[in-house]
């Protein structure tokens, strides 16, 4: 028999402080996956205005590179990109029994890794916008 949770009326948001590193891992690839798989469907339909014509398609990509917030989702994108990159490989080597006893310094070293780079590549992302 499983034990159920009695959560009352209101949720108790206070639980989620009580989650250890493993649960935010989970949680973060889960959520980096569906943006990526979400982002997908934008490059899908971004790449289609190519049957239209070439001159179509780059007019489209200029128009898209032109604006502030687009480079700042590119960021954000390159970040999710390299987080679920590096919280995927980390887990291959878990399952491999590499790094066992060292999970949850793994995941934080991830997290720093994806932001040093996602900081490091705003200069190169946002060059030209203004």
């Amino acid at each position: 028999m499983s034990q159920s949770y009695n959560r009352g009326l209101v949720e108790d948001f206070g639980r989620w402080t009580e989650f250890s590193a493993g649960m935010w891992a989970w949680i973060f690839h889960k959520f980096t996956g569906w943006v990526l798989v979400g982002y997908l469907f934008t490059h899908i339909a971004v790449l289609s205005t190519a049957t239209v014509g070439p001159e179509t398609y780059t007019a489209t990509i200029q128009g898209l590179e032109s604006l502030f917030i687009v480079r700042v989702l590119e960021v954000g994108l390159l970040a999710v990109a390299v987080f679920h990159i590096l919280n995927g490989t980390r887990l291959l080597l878990i399952d491999l029994g590499v790094g066992l006893d060292s999970q949850d310094k793994s995941f934080y070293a991830s997290l720093v890794l994806t932001g040093v780079i996602a900081v490091a590549s705003v200069p190169t992302f946002l060059a030209g916008v203004f």
